[in-house]
């Protein structure tokens, strides 16, 4: 069996050597390769990556020309895996190399399409933390995922499920979306997880927004069923209060009246306007970026050593 281990990096310069030291001392007893995928990092993230690669056939280099965000540097690094299994870890050294055996047994034993891993003790910022549960609650309406259900970016995912997400072209790829679309044969087991050494979370507000919104937008007609039932509701409401406003001017004939029958009826329409106007906006300019207009990345250089050329096209290469 073997085993691919993907690693998206940005700016992981001072955890990335030392990180793929301990993975190959983890594996030296298991058929794997290693997937570097630079993600336009700012630091020698890829001078490293593209001399160690040099140094060892099983490890493959990947480098984007641009930081086009982690989701899309893990469907690049899952474009270029062969193994039967792809595992998807963090270049930060908080996942400890050795937990990744752990997921794949558990995936082997119960013949799981996908192992999501979930940490007994989280050693992130209160930032991250907050920002993950709030991602999970999103998750569980947009997504229908099951509360329960942590959707870390330690997980493990079988060739089969592999296949079907590097399917996806549009521009803005959310993993976890796919991965529910696929399959619902998901386990869940419990890793360790280390505190941050060096550096601190490439998470910034920008980053888990910009993530939310492809969750939220590309992944699900619910939330234009959500907007839809706002929509109404205001539009009940602001029929309510113009009647009702409109009833009182009848008996009332006050001038203070009237200002609050055209505010309520006014206020009504304008959100409702609004909300659905943005919310369509939202889906055009999606629709206009899985068009073809932006590619989900683009190679800047590439060594593998693998037989997963042939899935990049010249113009990457």
């Amino acid at each position: 069996m073997r085993l691919s281990i993907v690693i998206p990096i940005y700016n992981g310069s001072a955890t990335i050597r030392q990180l793929v030291t301990a993975v190959k001392k983890e594996m030296q007893d298991t058929d794997y390769e290693l997937i570097l995928v630079n993600d336009g990092s700012r630091d020698e993230s890829g001078d490293i990556c593209e001399e160690l690669a040099y140094a060892d056939s099983k490890i493959n280099f990947i480098s984007l020309r641009n930081n086009f965000g982690e989701h899309n540097a893990v469907i690049c690094g899952l474009n270029a895996s062969s193994g039967d299994y792809a595992v998807i870890i963090d270049d930060d050294f908080q996942n400890p190399p050795s937990e990744i055996k752990k997921l794949l047994k558990e995936a082997t034993v119960h013949s799981y399409d996908v192992v999501y891993s979930k940490y007994k003790t989280k050693y992130h910022s209160l930032f991250r933390n907050l920002g993950s549960k709030w991602n999970n609650l999103i998750a569980s309406y947009v997504l229908n995922k099951p509360i329960s259900l942590y959707l870390s970016s330690f997980k493990i995912i079988k060739k089969d499920v592999v296949k079907e997400i590097i399917r996806y072209k549009g521009a803005t790829p959310y993993i976890d979306g796919l991965i529910l679309r696929i399959t619902s044969n998901i386990g869940v087991f419990e890793v360790e997880h280390s505190p941050r050494t060096v550096g601190r979370s490439n998470y910034t507000l920008t980053r888990l927004f910009s993530l939310y919104m492809s969750m939220f937008i590309n992944h699900s007609i619910r939330p234009i069923r959500l907007f839809m039932l706002l929509g109404l509701s205001m539009f009940i409401i602001g029929i309510g209060l113009f009647v009702y406003y409109l009833e009182k001017n009848f008996i009332e004939m006050s001038p203070s009246l009237n200002w609050k029958l055209f505010l309520s009826g006014s206020f009504a329409l304008s959100g409702f306007n609004v909300v659905v106007l943005g919310v369509i906006g939202e889906y055009i300019g999606k629709i206009i970026l899985n068009s073809g207009v932006a590619p989900q990345y683009v190679v800047k250089k590439m060594l593998l050593h693998n037989d997963r050329k042939s899935n990049f096209s010249a113009v990457e290469l």
